[in-house]
């Protein structure tokens, strides 16, 4: 049965939360231990609906999964594997199912994936990954809505990506740790996730080497080994509740954020006028003295502004002082939550036109991927229906600043990406409560 949250609006943040894994690196690191027969064990793990799908997805094709939540630790034992089909009632819940394709190509010469799906945030096409196999070798035939991929063993190449995407250099990074010679990957992603998955793949036996330029080496071995890993901090999870504390001017000590891997999104939440000070163990935001200010900003890959940061970030704008400008050039989709703000009280204004100056892919597109923000504007509950994980979140800080009570439906994305997220604002002492719907 669908669940609904029902918040009591017009309340401040204060208190003490921990973040833990992140969403966009354990479910790729639970993949990549197909890569080697035996137990890995995955700690720092977080409670979300991601990792229950992943977990069912291993578990479907003969996996044997320990689980313990409470303490974070997942232990996934790949030694007998049973079928390289992954089945088809997987195929439209989240994007792991094509990261699949190297590692069962690994283990059986060849992977069967049914068509993918995930949040609605635009096309996301598998092309980078399907050219990407195809020139690691592998043989890709599409029929009847699943994609057939097959070879005796890859081999290495260099590869260019059109576009420095997440999940094809996740994707290249896995098939290439056990290819036959050495694999470049260029134009690649570099971000933390990526990082971390790398270093689990380094802890597994791979010899993977970040070069200068977004370009990946990885020298192909034979075979790796299980391995223990703790998953990096969920560093979106950390900047939407930063943004709850500010937007709301409230206080809040967020365990578990890093500095380091924050640095762009604190940069730009000082610029809007947020305040922050870094304490043992994590970071503090208050925003009680804090003078919010417009700002004109562009999303990107990393080290940019990452595309997760900018839902929240809209949510601060609407309550600083004056005209604030986002131009999202990652996702062509990324704003489909603004006019449920605006019938909140929020004033956004979307543009199919590039406000900035980065080379954009979506420059004469049509869609519309710039938005201009005025604030300050006060928001009011309403009845609301999630459309994607990171908007989810981006609703419950405007049910949170609203005065009145808002009902959010959809909430299945939000669980999907943030941990324990209703403890969390309840610790923080928002009135927020689940009901049956």
């Amino acid at each position: 049965m669908a669940k609904k949250f029902i918040i009591e609006g017009g309340r401040y943040l204060k208190g003490e939360i921990r973040v833990r894994g992140a969403k966009n690196a354990v479910t790729k690191q639970m993949v990549a231990s197909l890569l080697a027969p035996g137990k890995s064990v995955l700690q720092n793990v977080p409670e979300i609906g991601d990792v229950e799908i992943t977990k069912q997805i291993l578990a479907s094709i003969g996996c044997k999964i320990e689980h313990d939540p409470e303490a974070g630790i997942l232990s996934i034992d790949a030694a007998n594997l049973s079928t390289h089909r992954v089945p088809e009632e997987y195929s439209g819940l989240n994007r792991i199912p094509i990261l699949l394709a190297g590692v069962l190509m690994h283990r059986f010469g060849a992977a069967e994936i049914p068509m993918m799906g995930g949040c609605d945030i635009g096309p996301r096409p598998v092309d980078f990954h399907i050219e990407g196999l195809r020139s690691l070798g592998a043989d890709i035939r599409y029929e009847d809505g699943v994609y057939r991929f097959s070879a005796k063993r890859l081999t290495g190449a260099r590869i260019t990506l059109p576009f420095p995407s997440v999940g094809a250099t996740e994707n290249l990074m896995m098939a290439a740790a056990t290819a036959k010679g050495t694999t470049e990957i260029r134009n690649a992603a570099i971000e933390p996730e990526i990082v971390d998955l790398a270093l689990f793949l380094q802890s597994m036996g791979a010899i993977i080497t970040q070069e200068t330029d977004r370009t990946w080496i990885i020298q192909g071995v034979e075979t790796l080994h299980a391995a223990q890993h703790r998953v990096i901090n969920d560093r979106i999870e950390a900047a939407s509740f930063a943004v709850s504390a500010i937007a709301t001017r409230g206080d809040v000590i967020i365990k578990g954020a890093d500095q380091l891997h924050m640095l762009t999104f604190l940069n730009w939440l000082r610029k809007a006028g947020g305040e922050f000070e870094t304490v043992e163990g994590g970071i503090r935001f208050h925003g009680v003295q804090s003078k919010l200010k417009p700002i004109a900003v562009e999303t990107g890959v990393h080290p940019g502004l990452m595309t997760d940061w900018q839902q929240p970030m809209v949510i601060l704008l609407t309550q600083a002082e004056g005209m604030s400008v986002i131009h999202e050039t990652v996702y062509e989709n990324r704003f489909g939550y603004a006019e449920t703000l605006n019938r909140m009280g929020a004033r956004i204004q979307l543009y199919s036109e590039c406000l900035g100056g980065r080379d954009c892919r979506f420059r004469n597109s049509g869609h519309r991927h710039s938005a201009v923000i005025m604030g300050p504007t006060p928001l009011k509950g309403a009845k609301i229906e999630i459309p994607d994980l990171r908007a989810g979140f981006s609703y419950l800080v405007a049910a949170v600043l609203a005065q009145g009570k808002t009902e959010i439906s959809g909430v299945k994305y939000i669980e999907r990406g943030y941990d324990r997220v209703v403890e969390k604002f309840q610790a923080l002492g928002v009135p927020i409560s689940v009901v049956e719907e």
